[in-house]
């Protein structure tokens, strides 16, 4: 596990609101089982400390799936869900931090925190995808990943069950690359 965290070349942060739980129980059975990177999930929803959301998420792929947790190192062929009620931060010695200060866009976790921790991080090695839904959170965020390097992908609006959220990042000018759900497996496939 050592070797798997040091040797982490790229990540990839996906955030999402209302209706993008739909697009991750698609996309996540379309992953490669054997897939070289890390990939961490933050989900804006409710403060409970209820592990439903990791089981079903788990049951949708064979790919190692599980909370974040303080201080836990990052490996790769895992992916990680930011913990309810909680904002994800990243270290520099590539391990995750929880912090419990103030809601942003009303929520905890924030997208638009751990975009911009990730971002500091992880530099031009970032990936960060924004899904459908109903505030702006994350454009602030895809804002530091494109001024750090990193490449800012964002749904399509026109495919999200919420376009607001993904509409605020293309109008903002924040997104390097609009995908459709369709075709997002195949993206993080080939990265």
């Amino acid at each position: 596990m050592e070797k798997d965290r040091v040797n982490i070349q790229r990540v990839i942060i996906i955030g999402g609101s209302a209706g993008s739980l739909e697009v991750l129980l698609e996309v996540l059975p379309q992953l490669k089982h054997d897939l070289k990177i890390p990939i961490i999930l933050v989900m804006h929803r409710k403060a409970t400390a209820e592990s439903t959301l990791v089981n079903l998420l788990s049951s949708r792929t064979s790919i190692c799936l599980k909370e974040a947790e303080e201080k836990e190192h990052i490996r790769n062929n895992c992916i990680y869900l930011a913990p309810a009620d909680y904002h994800l931060l990243f270290e520099d010695d590539l391990s995750f931090s929880l912090d419990y200060s103030e809601k942003i866009n009303y929520s905890r976790p924030s997208i638009d925190v751990s975009f911009e921790s990730a971002a500091e991080v992880f530099k031009d090695n970032l990936v960060a995808i924004l899904l459908s839904g109903a505030n702006s959170d994350g454009t602030n965020g895809l804002r530091e990943v494109q001024q750090r390097g990193g490449l800012s992908i964002v749904q399509d609006p026109a495919t999200a069950e919420v376009s607001f959220m993904p509409r605020s990042a293309v109008d903002a000018k924040v997104a390097d690359k609009t995908i459709a759900v369709t075709e997002l497996a195949n993206f993080i496939n080939q990265l």
